[in-house]
């Protein structure tokens, strides 16, 4: 089995987004903390500014706990960029231990999976788990700088310019219904997708190996949840995800959706959709924690997906190994 599953159901008590104007143009963007005007963030670089992002959320998920910096005992955070330096570098903005994480786009679930097994092996009370990305930093990190003016492939995803953070505590601490159940860590699975424009078909294998895999472990059905929702693989990438999983027998028409596909306002507009750590993060964070706030929501799957090339590897003609992990969190 690969699945965990926590006995003691550690609560998410708060979350804290911030986004891009092309992000908050969408259907999340009423439910994001801070939109941006300006996706520099006031900063001289784009890499500065996603640290900041990451700063920002990191902070609102504490402040909308009702907590202190002083009541978190980890931070478990990642990004996209070599040796995760917008994940570091706002880590020292924060006197808390620190664990760097990466997973590409699957890091948010990777956090909430490790926040919750801590928690609920008693070595933690209180957590906050985060990650974030910036869509000109990524592109110069694995593609190619902005000033080139490369034409963007229609099978091309957009990196989503956002963050988001939860404040992940002890059911003892919080009153908060929303807890984390179980948690499935993925498998490395390569179909050997070489084109690094299209991460959905690369990623898509992944996602369905983890959510059979995870139903399989849980007994569970597809339709026992309210959203099975996967982190970015796009309009193509998630058509291609319950192709697979549907000749598995398993179908996910009516009750899946991917935050690539939602976040951005018009999907033709933006290629294929959005991308990135930051995508499932802002529309976990923002919209999806606020429906099942409400209780329009009651179970859901998060199955973050990440593609874990490299430049380097891409250079050298190397396919593009895929992860994806899912965490459920319910209303209990």
């Amino acid at each position: 089995m690969q699945t965990i599953f926590f006995k003691n159901k550690p609560r998410i008590v708060a979350t804290g987004t911030v986004a891009g104007p092309k992000e908050c143009a969408g259907v999340v963007g009423k439910y994001v903390d801070k939109t941006l005007t300006d996706d520099m963030f006031g900063e001289s670089t784009y890499e500065k500014a996603e640290c900041k992002m990451l700063s920002y959320a990191i902070s609102r998920a504490i402040e909308n706990a009702g907590a202190t910096e002083e009541d978190v005992d980890l931070l478990i955070s990642g990004d996209l960029l070599n040796q995760i330096i917008s994940a570091s570098f706002a880590a020292r903005d924060f006197d808390v231990p620190f664990l760097g994480v990466y997973g590409a786009c699957s890091t948010l679930a990777e956090a909430f999976a490790l926040a919750g097994a801590l928690i609920d092996g008693g070595y933690a009370k209180r957590i906050v788990g985060a990650t974030g990305s910036h869509f000109s930093s990524a592109e110069r990190q694995y593609r190619y700088p902005l000033e080139l003016g490369n034409t963007r492939p229609p099978q091309a995803q957009w990196t989503v310019t956002g963050a988001g953070g939860a404040f992940i505590a002890d059911m003892g601490v919080s009153n908060s219904q929303i807890a984390l159940t179980s948690a499935t860590f993925g498998r490395v699975v390569d179909f050997g997708i070489t084109d690094v424009n299209n991460m959905g078909a690369a990623m898509a294998p992944a996602a369905a190996d983890t959510v059979l895999r995870h139903l399989r472990d849980t007994g569970r059905r597809a339709e026992d949840y309210d959203l099975i929702l996967t982190g970015d693989l796009g309009a193509l990438g998630s058509r291609i995800f319950k192709d697979l999983v549907w000749e598995k027998g398993v179908d996910l028409q009516k009750n899946h959706v991917d935050c690539g596909e939602i976040i951005y306002k018009v999907i033709e507009d933006e290629f294929q959709g959005g991308s990135g750590a930051g995508c499932s993060a802002v529309v976990f964070n923002s919209y999806v924690y606020d429906k099942l706030k409400k209780g329009e929501l009651n179970r859901v799957l998060l199955a973050a997906t990440g593609a874990l090339l490299s430049t380097v590897s891409s250079g050298q003609g190397e396919s593009i190994p895929c992860i994806c992990h899912a965490v459920s969190i319910e209303n209990v």
